[in-house]
């Protein structure tokens, strides 16, 4: 195409005024312009290219180090008897959930039928009998059917609820991903600053996040609760992601002013290297925990620490103005209150929500993560 067309204006007989010099001036000025634009149109990025979240994972990974996510290789209980997991001393941990049954029997059958740690569900109605009989059929473990407060799940009073509501309508019609949903907001908010509180809580230490329609792939052979208590690890997750940062557009700036009102609360070691975007001036780059899937620490939610930063970031009203998650809520207090040899990749549990999985075996021999082999990976690999 390019040719033809130098080639057709070449043939075009210039006026008088016109010297040869001046036409093939004319004509090398086209031929730049045309190659200037065929380049720029090839080196533009396919609008429908989705981001690779176990390259992603590969690359978080990477950028604390090895040593920084705790690369280490729990010990397998694959050949333990069960009676004698069960009999063995735990942890106080419990498998927290907003209600489930699919995800359940999975967890259940690759996990917690060996080790038996109670399942306690959450609500903000109250469960029927029918739920409770089909989820306590799925386990032997003790069940508990929690019911949460009515101000842990309504609009807080110093909230305007007309700009509330124009905050639905805005955020529905720009296509944020549940930005139209009322109880998407109070859930967000809840599973911020909420749930450590609740007294059904009160006995236990530690909790692993569990969301419907999740899927477990690979036999869990170990107690990460036990394994996190023993290296005094205090949040583990399993995947990164980046989501919509349309619905979060202001919690950087607030909690720059937070690290700025209370820089004593900042951990000495803490490392923020790899949320900023250094090639836009230090702006969080939107890379956080995925925390569909988390085990943590309760004691470190309870923290003052912790709380003051969730109650600075709750008055300024982002999850009812905004759509702020609890996903980069989480990931800015572990970056800033935790050292990073306090947070764990849990990269050989197999999971997976919506299309977003992580494959341990591919990713444990893809990263040649410290004290894996081959033969290690592969077991992951069904």
């Amino acid at each position: 195409m390019l040719s033809g067309f130098v080639s057709y204006l070449s043939g075009l007989r210039p006026p008088r005024a016109y010297t040869r010099s001046v036409q093939w001036a004319v004509l090398t000025f086209v031929a730049l312009l045309l190659l200037i634009f065929a380049a720029h149109r090839h080196q533009q990025p396919s609008l429908n290219t989705a981001p690779s979240y176990a390259a992603l994972n590969d690359a978080i990974y990477q950028a604390h180090s090895q040593a920084a996510f705790t690369p280490l290789v729990p010990k397998s209980d694959k050949d333990v008897p069960i009676e004698v997991l069960r009999a063995r001393p735990k942890p106080k941990a419990a498998l927290i959930s907003l209600g489930i049954e699919m995800s359940m029997r999975q967890l259940e059958a690759r996990f917690n039928h060996k080790y038996n740690y109670p399942w306690v569900f959450f609500n903000d109605v109250p469960f029927d009998d029918e739920f409770k009989a089909r989820t306590q059929n799925l386990t032997s473990a003790e069940c508990k059917y929690i019911l949460i407060p009515d101000e842990h799940w309504s609009l807080p009073p110093w909230i305007d609820e007309g700009r509330f509501i124009s905050s639905l309508e805005y955020l529905g019609a720009i296509g944020v991903g549940k930005g139209w949903m009322i109880s998407y907001r109070h859930m967000c908010r809840w599973n911020s600053g909420f749930f450590y509180k609740h007294p059904a809580l009160d006995e236990y230490d530690w909790y692993w996040r569990v969301e419907p329609d999740v899927h477990f792939f690979c036999d869990i052979d170990y107690d990460p609760f036990a394994f996190m208590a023993e290296n005094g690890l205090k949040y583990g997750f399993n995947m990164n992601i980046l989501d919509d940062a349309r619905s979060f557009p202001s919690m950087w700036r607030q909690t720059q002013e937070f690290m700025a009102d209370y820089p004593e609360m900042i951990h000495p070691d803490a490392d923020l290297s790899w949320i900023l975007d250094h090639r836009n001036d230090g702006e969080y780059n939107n890379c956080q925990f995925f925390s569909n899937f988390e085990i943590g620490s309760l004691d470190f939610f309870r923290s003052k620490t912790y709380n003051t930063y969730f109650d600075y970031i709750d008055r300024k009203g982002g999850f009812f103005y905004e759509r702020f998650g609890d996903a980069p809520l989480h990931t800015l207090a572990i970056v800033l209150f935790l050292p990073k040899r306090e947070t764990h990749f849990f990269r050989d549990i197999g999971y997976q929500h919506d299309i977003n999985p992580n494959e341990p075996g591919r990713e444990l021999l893809q990263a040649g993560a410290d004290g894996i082999t081959p033969a290690q990976a592969g077991r992951f690999l069904h």
